[in-house]
């Protein structure tokens, strides 16, 4: 069954029950659909595309902030038996142009907030052929989405889709590099459903909250957990703590899937006084789950004395692995916080040498992962798959270990290891360590060039709202590490994370590298 089938089936099923909420609170908005208006929508605009000329395997992108629109959206390329081609809502006009001809985009969908970088690009990208606009006051020589929606009847729209076809391209996020395009099929994506389910245990009466952007891998495929069951979701634009509480106690929220740093915000909001617990309907809110970045313990520690009956899960993925479910803590293991966890539902997990050897239990290795998520490859780009897939595992490029009950540690990534001296440092250590400290909000650790070390850690810290500190004390906090592992500077700054949560250390090293070695030649 292609993951359309699922939309179609829901449609049938539940035509009259409410498939999406938008929550704007900034706007003061609320928008829904029901699950039949869902399917319609999708099936329509699937129409539309086949009549701009899109042909199976044509690749449809869309840039849009999280909207009501982005999934019928999604859908509706699905079923036109295009590939659908998410891009990420913080790239520059350059950076979407490269990604559109990349991926031989022959449509771009897109939002009000792109006009100017759109306009930009549109003469300069060769294959593009159409431009579809989700907003009011079309722009000229543009199709008007709404106007699309009305021209054309509901209906299937009459195209063969299988589990195989090619059904999306995303792009990696970057952190360690140039974005490649990553190519799923219809049978990864439903893998990701029922991996997803499995884990958390979706029912047709749970409600999921999404707040994370759907361009990403993340929060999509873990609404494909709700999908599965024909469960409802609510689309929240906006991240404010006030905001994630209302929507969580207004619309009976159950599930809940957040990034660290709104995890932090959260619990910051409630010790400062910002928000009380006790003005918000929290009882029905069963499952809150972190992924996409390692998560400290302290965190969830914290977040237990505020919410004790609260089920807690960690998720880890790669959009290379079809997003979260590889490897995942489990709901029933809550002792092992500070673990990725073990391998995920269909999913097998080594520890390996770089010969691709499993190395013994407890010592240090790349993670490789085998299962149904797999990606068919990096677009166009033997050389880069090659470097990845190997005998059917996925080498994630994510330096982990196992402990003896096989609960395996994310240590850190390869290219941020920091080699001080011949010794290894991996800087997830050092940056959870930071955080177990009362006035750090988040932290993070870079390797700064060193004439006799080679390298040395030099720690970013970012504190928490009201609270204030020395570098002195900082390093005097880190004196029960290990000498080679105590950071060498420590910077007051914000912590750059990617719209995924995860730590932008390239930004890190671009700003603060060059400025510190000036400093040192003076």
């Amino acid at each position: 069954m292609p993951i359309t089938e699922m939309l179609s089936r829901n449609a049938r099923m539940y035509p009259n029950e409410i498939a999406l909420v938008e929550r704007d609170p900034g706007a003061g908005t609320r928008k829904e659909i029901s699950w039949l208006e869902f399917n319609n929508m999708a099936d329509i605009f699937a129409k539309a595309l086949i009549d701009c000329g899109v042909k199976q395997n044509d690749k449809v992108a869309i840039l849009l902030m999280n909207c009501l629109e982005w999934l019928p959206v999604y859908f509706g390329v699905l079923k036109s038996g295009a590939v659908a081609v998410p891009l990420n809502f913080r790239f520059t006009a350059q950076e979407i142009h490269k990604c559109l001809e990349a991926a031989e985009a022959k449509v771009l969908l897109y939002g009000p907030e792109f006009k100017e970088r759109v306009e930009q690009i549109r003469d300069i990208t060769g294959t593009l052929k159409c431009c579809i606009y989700v907003g009011e006051d079309c722009p000229d020589r543009t199709e008007s989405y709404y106007s699309l929606l009305k021209k054309y009847p509901a209906g299937d729209p009459g195209i063969p889709v299988n589990d195989w076809d090619d059904a999306g391209l995303y792009f990696t996020s970057g952190t360690t590099g140039t974005p490649k395009p990553i190519l799923l099929t219809h049978a990864n994506l439903v893998s990701a459903c029922i991996t997803e389910n499995r884990h958390h245990l979706q029912e047709h009466s749970d409600n999921f909250l999404c707040i994370p952007p759907l361009y990403h891998t993340g929060a999509k495929m873990h609404w494909f957990g709700s999908l599965i069951v024909g469960s409802r979701a609510v689309i929240l634009r906006g991240v404010k703590p006030e905001w994630i509480l209302e929507a969580v106690s207004e619309e009976k929220a159950t599930i809940v899937w957040l990034l660290v740093p709104w995890a932090q915000d959260i619990l910051d909001a409630i010790e400062r006084g910002a928000v009380n617990l006790k003005d918000y309907e929290l009882k029905q809110w069963r499952l809150m789950h972190i992924g996409a970045q390692p998560v400290p313990p302290v965190l969830i520690h914290r977040w237990k004395e505020y919410f004790p009956d609260q089920l807690y899960d960690t998720n880890y993925g790669l959009s290379e692995s079809t997003g979260p479910g590889c490897v995942h803590l489990g709901i029933e293991n809550i002792h092992k916080v500070g673990a990725i966890g073990l391998p995920g539902f269909n999913w097998e997990a080594r520890i390996v040498d770089d010969n691709g050897t499993p190395v013994p239990q407890g010592q240090i290795g790349e993670l490789v992962v085998r299962g149904p998520g797999v990606m068919k490859c990096y677009y166009k780009n033997p050389e880069a798959t090659s470097r990845v897939l190997r005998d059917g595992w996925l080498h994630t490029g994510d330096v982990a270990k196992q402990d003896g009950d096989g609960f395996i540690y994310l240590v850190d990534r390869k290219k941020d290891i920091v080699i001080s001296g011949g010794e290894n440092i991996f800087p997830v250590e050092i940056e959870d360590f930071l955080q177990t400290h009362g006035d750090i909000k988040d932290a993070a650790v870079i390797g700064m060039p060193d004439r006799r070390l080679g390298e040395v850690p030099i720690a970013i810290v970012e504190l928490k709202p009201g609270r204030s500190l020395t570098e002195e004390m900082v390093l005097d906090f880190c004196q029960s590490l290990p000498r080679y592992k105590r950071p060498r500077k420590v910077i007051f700054d914000n912590v750059p994370r990617n719209p995924t949560g995860k730590i932008e250390k390239p930004k890190l090293r671009e700003k603060w590298c060059s400025q510190l070695l000036l400093q040192a030649k003076r």
